[in-house]
């Protein structure tokens, strides 16, 4: 049986770190029949992962305009056209407003604004060239656009920013037969969030925001992903949310989080006096 994306070429950008959202996707794409280039900063982690899933790899900045198109280019020489193109980067910047740097702010601005533009505008210009022209492009979110969270305003604001980019793009680009999408996961266990993960009481905290009743994984990533990327989704300018429904709760804020945290530590600490 055909997989879901048999004869089809992507590429995944933010898949340089093990395990992380654009590996998982990476993986998936290619048990689904796609070529896939992989793309980001570490060449070593990115070419183990080309051979593991038999495709290629590219070094690449994503706030490098050169870098950007440069890795665009590669993929539709290489492959002979880009089917897919996803957009897997990002800096969880966790910051009250009144202490954010002036550097950090520079550094947010150009992976999550700047960057995305990058992204867009090259994969655009590969898509709108190619014969036939078309082509699927995604770039992840977060949950935190529609459910906002504490000390996260450089972080939720940018993101918002590459969402709106995603819709000029799917307006502008449509009858080019080019879609484009935006994923949102919420809270994932994901190298990103590895100190997160470690604090007792943190997923305690989130857990009951989710109606399907477990949090969000990679993998509920890049199905979402997968779908979009594939003939069956009639799809263009939307945001997708596979969080299981956060948003319709809402993320858990400061407060909630210090009482769970609190309450989790207690508990440790019970534990070690009784033992």
């Amino acid at each position: 049986m055909a997989g879901q994306l048999e004869g089809k070429s992507a590429v995944v950008l933010g898949a340089a770190s093990k395990d992380n959202m654009g590996q998982t996707t990476a993986r998936l794409f290619a048990k689904e029949g796609a070529k896939v280039m992989v793309a980001g900063r570490n060449e070593d982690t990115l070419a183990e992962l080309a051979k593991e899933i038999g495709g290629a790899h590219a070094v690449c900045d994503i706030t490098s305009h050169e870098q950007v198109h440069a890795l665009a280019d590669k993929a539709a020489s290489e492959f002979g056209r880009v089917d897919a193109a996803v957009n897997c980067t990002g800096w969880g910047l966790l910051a009250n407003t009144l202490e954010v740097t002036q550097e950090q702010l520079d550094q947010i601005t150009d992976l999550q604004f700047k960057g995305v533009h990058h992204f867009v505008q090259a994969f655009v210009k590969v898509m709108s060239e190619q014969e036939p022209s078309g082509g699927s492009i995604i770039s992840l979110s977060s949950a935190t656009t529609k459910a906002v969270i504490n000390n996260h305003m450089a972080y939720i604001a940018s993101k918002r920013a590459g969402e709106a980019m995603m819709e000029c793009v799917a307006n502008d680009f449509g009858h080019l037969g080019i879609r484009a999408n935006t994923v949102s996961p919420a809270f994932t266990e994901s190298p990103m969030t590895h100190d997160a993960f470690a604090t007792p009481g943190i997923v305690d905290a989130f857990l009951p925001r989710y109606p399907l009743g477990r949090l969000n994984t990679s993998m509920d990533v890049a199905n979402a992903c997968l779908w979009l990327c594939t003939d069956n989704a009639f799809v263009t300018g939307q945001n997708i949310q596979p969080n299981g429904g956060l948003t319709l709760r809402g993320n858990p804020q400061a407060k909630d989080i210090e009482a769970a945290v609190g309450a989790a530590m207690a508990r440790q600490q019970e534990g070690g006096a009784a033992g």
